[in-house]
């Protein structure tokens, strides 16, 4: 898969956001779909907000802000008043993947600045002003 197309949903979080991934971990016995090591953006303010990390495939914080891009995930616009985004397709195999994983993600609008949908922007405005994805 080619990196356009893998970047299907790229999710641009306002100024002063960082990606934290929780470090991998291994106990010596086989681990069965109990899915990969977490992924968060933090805030400024100390909020910090779970990510679906099975559906990252790509995510940075070196220009003061995080971006991330999801494979499998597809913006479904503002639902009561939060951004939603939904999977609609998995990115590995079902024993890789917890049975308890969402869905759903939504995330408050103050946290976002923008959203993109195959490099078109969707919603928000991105930090740099322009209508287009930049490129990673």
């Amino acid at each position: 898969m080619d990196e356009e197309a893998s970047l299907f949903c790229v999710v641009e979080f306002v100024e002063g956001s960082r990606v934290e991934k929780e470090p991998a971990f291994a106990t010596g016995l086989p681990v069965v779909q109990n899915g990969p090591p977490g992924t968060f953006v933090r805030f400024s303010d100390g909020r910090r907000v779970p990510l679906p990390t099975d559906q990252i495939v790509d995510a940075q914080d070196a220009d003061g802000a995080a971006h991330v891009g999801f494979g499998g995930m597809r913006f479904d616009g503002v639902e009561d008043g939060l951004l939603t985004f939904r999977r609609v397709r998995e990115l590995a195999a079902e024993d890789q993947l917890s049975p308890e994983r969402g869905r759903r993600m939504t995330l408050q609008p103050n946290m976002v600045a923008a959203v993109f949908m195959e490099g078109r922007l969707a919603w928000g405005r991105p930090r740099d002003g322009s209508g287009a994805r930049r490129n990673s």
